[in-house]
C-alpha cells in the first residue's frame, strides 16, 4: 500500500514485529540508561562536577531527550509499517522535538571538540577562562541554535509534509540546505578541523619531547676512542640530571594528554560521521530527487539511516566512559549499588595512579 504522499507503508508479520519491537526497545532503553548514568555521575559525584564536564551533561541530556521524546513515537510508527497515527497537530510538535534534540546533540559534540582543542593548544590560559558561566552560556547558545532550525516550519517559511498517514520534515529546497548545513555539515567540518589540529599537535609533541638525560651513543664512542674523560662535563650532566628528569616528565605528561585527546576525539568524530552522514546525505538529496511534495525514497532505507543516526545517542556515553577512568569507576559503583564513598574511591584511585607513574616513569626515546 502507498499513502497519498507516495511513501510506502510496509507490512510485517508477527515474528518480524517481535524482532523489530525488541530491537528498537533495546536501543531506546540502553540510550536512556547510558545517558542517565552520565547525568547522575556528574551531578552527584563531587570530583566530576567540573566545568569541562558540563558539556558532557548537556550532550547526555540531548541524547536522553532523543530517547524519551523521539524514539518511542518513531518505534511505534515503524512497528506498524511506517504509518503516522498521532495526528496532524502533533506531527509539527514531533518534528520540532526531533530536530531540536538531535541538532543539540550534534552541536554539543562540535563544542566539545573545540573545548578539547583549546585545552590542548592553550593549556596555561584556557583553564582560567573555562568556568561554569562560560560553559553555561555555550550550552544555552547550542540549544537556542538547535531550536532555531524548527522555527521556520512553524511560521510559514517551509511547511512540514503532513497528511493522514505521513509526517515528514519540510522538503523545501532552501530550508533543507539551511537545516542540514546548520545541523550537520558545518558541525562536522568544525569537528574534523579540530581533530586534525589536535592530531598535528600530538605529532609535533612526539617529535619534540625526547628524553635528553643520557649522552648519545656517538658521544660515548668518541670518548672511548679518544681515551679522554671530560669530568667537568659529566659533573654538569649529573648536576642537571634532576632538572632534565623533571622537564621530561612534564613533556611526557603533555604528550600523553595530547595523544589521549587525539584518540578520543578521533573515535568520537568517526562514530559521529558513520552514524549521521548517510541520513543527512539522504535528507539533502531527497527534495532534489523526489520534489518538495513528498518522499519517494524506500521507507526501509529512510528508517535504517534514521536509526543509525539515533544510535549515536546510544554510543556517546560509552565512548567518553571508555577514555575517562573516573566515569568508568563511577559507572561501576552505581551499577553495583555502591553509592557510598564514591568520591573517596575516586581520590584513592587517582592517588594510586599518580604513585604508579612516579615509581615507573616512562620515557619517549
Amino acid at each position: 500500500n502507498e499513502s497519498r504522499c507516495g511513501e510506502q507503508i510496509l507490512s510485517y508479520g508477527s515474528a518480524e514485529k517481535v524482532v523489530i519491537g525488541a530491537a528498537l526497545s533495546l536501543i531506546t532503553l540502553l540510550t536512556v540508561a547510558g545517558n542517565c548514568l552520565v547525568v547522575i555521575s556528574v551531578c552527584f559525584v563531587k570530583k566530576l562536577r567540573q566545568p569541562s564536564n558540563y558539556l558532557i551533561v548537556s550532550l547526555a541530556l540531548a541524547d536522553l531527550s532523543v530517547a524519551l521524546a523521539v524514539m518511542p513515537f518513531v518505534s511505534v510508527t515503524d512497528l506498524i509499517g511506517g504509518e503516522w497515527i498521532f495526528g496532524r497537530l502533533f506531527c509539527n510538535v514531533f518534528v520540532a522535538m526531533d530536530v531540536t534534540c538531535c541538532t543539540a546533540s550534534i552541536l554539543t559534540l562540535c563544542v566539545i571538540s573545540i573545548d578539547r582543542y583549546l585545552g590542548i593548544t592553550r593549556p596555561l590560559t584556557y583553564p582560567v577562562r573555562q568556568n561554569g558561566k562560560c560553559m553555561a552560556k555555550m550550552i544555552v547558545c547550542v540549544w537556542l541554535l538547535s531550536a532555531s532550525i524548527t522555527i521556520p516550519p512553524l511560521f510559514g517559511w517551509a511547511q512540514n509534509v503532513n497528511d493522514e498517514k505521513v509526517c515528514l520534515i519540510s522538503q523545501d529546497f532552501g530550508y533543507t540546505i539551511y537545516s542540514t548545513a546548520v545541523a550537520f555539515y558545518i558541525p562536522m567540518s568544525v569537528m574534523l578541523f579540530m581533530y586534525y589540529q589536535i592530531y598535528k599537535a600530538a605529532k609535533r609533541s612526539a617529535a619534540k619531547h625526547k628524553f635528553a638525560g643520557f649522552p648519545r651513543p656517538e658521544e660515548i664512542e668518541g670518548i672511548a676512542m679518544n681515551g679522554v674523560v671530560k669530568l667537568h662535563k659529566e659533573s654538569e650532566e649529573c648536576t642537571n640530571f634532576s632538572r632534565l628528569l623533571k622537564q621530561d616528565k612534564k613533556n611526557i605528561s603533555i604528550f600523553k594528554r595530547e595523544q589521549k585527546a587525539a584518540t578520543t576525539l578521533g573515535i568520537v568524530v568517526g562514530a559521529f560521521t558513520i552514524c549521521w552522514l548517510p541520513f543527512f546525505l539522504l535528507s539533502t538529496a531527497r527534495p532534489f530527487i523526489c520534489g518538495t511534495a513528498c518522499s519517494c525514497i524506500p521507507l526501509w532505507v529512510e528508517r535504517t539511516f534514521l536509526w543509525l543516526g539515533y544510535a549515536n545517542s546510544l554510543i556517546n556515553p560509552f565512548i567518553y566512559a571508555f577514555f575517562n577512568r573516573d566515569l568508568r569507576t563511577t559507572y561501576r559503583n552505581l551499577l553495583q549499588c555502591r553509592y557510598r564513598n564514591i568520591n573517596r574511591k575516586l581520590s584513592a584511585a587517582g592517588m594510586h595512579e599518580a604513585l604508579k607513574l612516579a615509581e615507573k616513569p616512562e620515557f619517549v626515546l
